[in-house]
């Protein structure tokens, strides 16, 4: 799957990403709604009073998490390896620097002090292996130690929720994957890092609100599983790590 990121290179693809997949009335556009109450309201209370953290979004594409945490930190940097995301990020604006990166090759934090917000949103799931260390190395760069700050890692395909229903309609489709919540922390505790929160956006699947006839019952259902514990079988899922091994060879 080495041709993930590549995609992202041509300027079709760019705009059927930021202009379809968040379509308003969809699904990811609703997760992002919701992610954006409930995670700013986390950020309030994540550092002391009066402290706000720098964040470093990898594979921040057209700055979608870069806006989410707008008015809350000290400053804001993305990274990405697609220039035409970059270039439709700037064209928005979004708040904060942008950075062209390698592919394949490590990608170092702008040095900002501490504390630090990694944000790390819609890339685990279908990176090769590859991309997953690059990235999980970068946050280990930026947050050293545990005082330094935390790590948001979205999960957008986790398995055992509803989206599986559509796993065997599209066994052939390259880009359905899933994720355990066990390999996330699996994934993250191989580089020195620990999951301390995890919040779930939403149970119903992405199908359910593509046709009128559903999408006023997936909202409904998706509005009544914000009230309750529901991260095990939320079909987006938002981890927090902080780092609890220094010494993980970068």
């Amino acid at each position: 799957m080495r041709d993930y990121a590549d995609v992202f290179q041509d300027a079709a693809a760019a705009a059927r990403y930021d202009e379809e997949v968040y379509a308003p009335g969809g699904w990811a556009a609703a997760v992002d709604r919701r992610q954006r109450v409930r995670l700013r309201r986390w950020l309030r209370g994540a550092f002391p009073a009066g402290t706000r953290p720098v964040q470093h979004d990898f594979a921040c594409g057209t700055g979608r998490v870069l806006t989410m945490f707008d008015g809350l930190v000290a400053g804001a940097h993305g990274y990405d390896t697609s220039a035409t995301m970059l270039a439709r990020a700037r064209a928005r604006p979004v708040p904060g620097e942008l950075h062209l990166i390698s592919e394949g090759g490590p990608a170092e934090p702008v040095a900002s002090g501490s504390p630090v917000l990694v944000t790390l949103f819609r890339f685990l799931l279908n990176a090769p292996p590859e991309g997953r260390a690059a990235a999980l190395a970068f946050a280990a760069r930026a947050l050293p130690d545990a005082d330094a700050g935390y790590l948001l890692v979205e999960n957008h395909g986790p398995s055992g929720s509803l989206r599986g229903l559509g796993r065997h309609r599209h066994r052939a489709d390259r880009w359905f994957a899933e994720l355990s919540h066990r390999r996330v922390a699996d994934l993250l505790a191989g580089h020195g890092f620990r999951i301390v929160g995890r919040h779930g956006f939403g149970v119903a699947p992405a199908g359910s609100y593509r046709w009128g006839w559903s999408r006023p019952l997936a909202r409904a259902v998706d509005a009544l599983a914000g009230q309750i514990p529901h991260a095990a079988v939320a079909t987006t899922v938002v981890y927090i790590a902080r780092r609890f091994d220094s010494t993980y060879n970068l």
